[in-house]
């Protein structure tokens, strides 16, 4: 979870969060409005449907974004000047953001139509074109930028048609700035939950003040475009916290996404073939299809399939060769078959995530696709066909990867920056999560996207050094504290580009300033007390935290 101080939030913020006894999700698919209520206890929730009026509120910013997108609209860096209330979303003063980020960090100054210079005339021929006629009636609010307000109310299956009006390549875009949304703890109200979601939600948030108290959750797409909403009470990052295990359990199936990217695989490079024989004899040059034997020179023989995505060639030589072309997530899928397995599920993600890795820093680029070899010096890649199981793990993990370190593997000797696969295993069977494995074998990377480079770790370390002095002073105060659990290892201390500070728990991260102040000292201290307390409901209780955080940085002054 993603926490921060409340000296330094909006005053509305400083509530405690309100949990919702019930959540409420929707998705559309075959044309029709898919619902379901998911329930904490309390009595059960008014049903509802497609005919229900939802606020607009933050979700105006994303059809903002992909009308600018579509059709280019010129999107310019959004600069802070620190006199607007509004930044506290955006950056910070003279600082700057861009428009992936506004997205994913709800920054409304950002999307302004106004700014944008986004005028109405094609505003609505756009969305004649995307509703199939004028937008009118249900889809009224959609015929002028003007009326993209948050306080407007919208019948929840338009919201969703309008979603899927969207076509794949005009979604990209979007989808990919939207994947931060759990991910970055900076850029993501629902932070930290790509535990339960891997890459299949992208989604905006919203949170919005009713005359029932403040509400909040997410509307946007599952990977394979179906589009979502859900709500409950409390801001989307409440939602997100309580909700995210039972909302990954409740959502629909996502059916196989276009398979992004280009790899290109130069097959048995330490191992020169001899001959290549299918059903019909000596294969010639050209695409294979079918079941084959490759004899190798030194005798040995492999059976594979293809599907028309091998190729033999011939070297200048004049030998053999096999070359596969894949989709990213087929490489993934065949690495995992030939390096591991998938029959431990968490440690099989946190492996596609650590090949992806490995494929985006060391291939080359060839024609507009990634070139790599197979090999034991690289990574070996399965001749045949990627199983299901391998597959359905590579698509879960779509686009994820670890940023800011080198990635390495082995199976089965760990080392720094290396993942041994077979401690992973281990790990993985005594509950731990991918995400989890990931920041242990690599401690100083991120779970991220390629291109998404925000959430890497500049270490801070005089924060850091001045933690490690701290904590045997706050050791007797914390071990009478109900709930406290050391962290397993010191937190790393990153570098905060913009924002309040917070903690990020499954990464044992801390996101602050260098330290000036004493107020700095007691933010430090404050964000370090959430990961003490992860597991214990006062680990939410910002008065309580603060207030610890400050005695124990008075027992630092009292030492010195």
């Amino acid at each position: 979870m993603a926490c921060a101080r409340p000296a330094l939030m909006l005053a509305a913020l400083l509530a405690a969060p309100a949990w919702a006894a019930s959540l409420d999700v929707a998705w559309w698919r075959d044309g029709k409005v898919e619902v379901r209520q998911l329930r904490q206890g309390g009595a059960p929730p008014p049903p509802f449907d497609g005919a229900r009026q939802v606020p607009l509120a933050s979700l105006w910013k994303l059809f903002v974004y992909v009308y600018a997108s579509d059709n280019k609209v010129a999107m310019p860096d959004y600069r802070c000047g620190g006199r607007d209330p509004e930044e506290v979303y955006c950056c910070d003063a003279g600082q700057s953001i861009t428009h992936d980020v506004a997205l994913a960090q709800s920054c409304g100054l950002f999307f302004s139509p106004k700014r944008l210079m986004i005028t109405n005339a094609p505003w609505r021929t756009y969305w004649t074109g995307r509703l199939g006629g004028a937008p009118a009636g249900d889809f009224a609010w959609l015929a002028d930028p003007a009326l993209l307000t948050p306080a407007r109310r919208v019948r929840l299956d338009s919201l969703l048609r309008a979603l899927a009006s969207i076509p794949a390549a005009s979604r990209q875009d979007a989808e990919a700035a939207l994947l931060r949304v759990v991910l970055d703890g900076r850029a993501g109200r629902g932070a930290d939950t790509a535990r339960w979601f891997g890459s299949q939600l992208r989604v905006k948030t919203y949170s919005w003040h009713e005359a029932g108290g403040r509400i909040g959750g997410a509307a946007g797409w599952l990977a394979d475009g179906t589009p979502v909403w859900f709500g409950g009470a409390g801001g989307s990052s409440n939602v997100f916290e309580q909700w995210a295990p039972k909302l990954a359990a409740s959502l629909p199936p996502v059916g196989a996404a276009d398979d992004g990217g280009c790899v290109v695989v130069d097959y048995f490079q330490r191992y020169p073939i001899r001959a290549v024989r299918g059903e019909r004899g000596i294969a010639a040059p050209g695409p294979l299809n079918g079941r084959y034997h490759v004899r190798f020179e030194n005798g040995q023989n492999l059976a594979l399939r293809s599907n028309g995505e091998l190729m033999l060639v011939q070297d200048k030589g004049g030998r053999p060769q096999l070359r596969g072309r894949f989709g990213v997530n087929e490489y993934v899928a065949r690495v995992l078959d030939r390096e591991a397995n998938a029959n431990e599920p968490e440690a099989a993600k946190a492996l596609a995530i650590a090949a992806r890795t490995y494929l985006q820093q060391n291939a080359v680029t060839v024609a507009g696709c990634q070139q790599i070899a197979d090999s034991s010096a690289t990574q070996r890649v399965s001749p045949s066909p990627a199983t299901p199981a391998a597959l359905a793990i590579a698509r879960w993990t779509d686009q994820l990867i670890v940023d800011g370190v080198t990635v390495r593997y082995h199976s089965t000797t760990p080392s720094e920056g290396t993942m041994a696969w077979s401690e992973a295993v281990r790990q993985a069977r005594k509950g731990k999560h991918y995400d989890e494995l990931l920041a242990a074998a690599y401690p100083g990377g991120a779970l991220s996207t390629f291109g998404n480079t925000g959430a890497r770790c500049q270490r801070l370390s005089q924060n850091e050094d001045w933690l490690a002095r701290s904590m045997p002073r706050w050791r007797r105060v914390l071990q009478r504290e109900a709930g406290y659990e050391a962290p397993a290892q010191a937190p790393l201390v990153c570098a905060l580009q913009s924002g309040a500070p917070y903690s990020e728990q499954s990464r044992n991260r801390i996101y602050m300033r260098p330290l000036a102040t004493r107020e700095d000292r007691i933010t430090l201290a404050h964000e370090y007390l959430h990961l003490g307390l992860r597991n214990h409901p006062r680990g939410q209780d910002e008065e309580y935290v603060e207030q610890l955080a400050r005695r124990l940085v008075d027992l630092n002054l009292e030492a010195i």
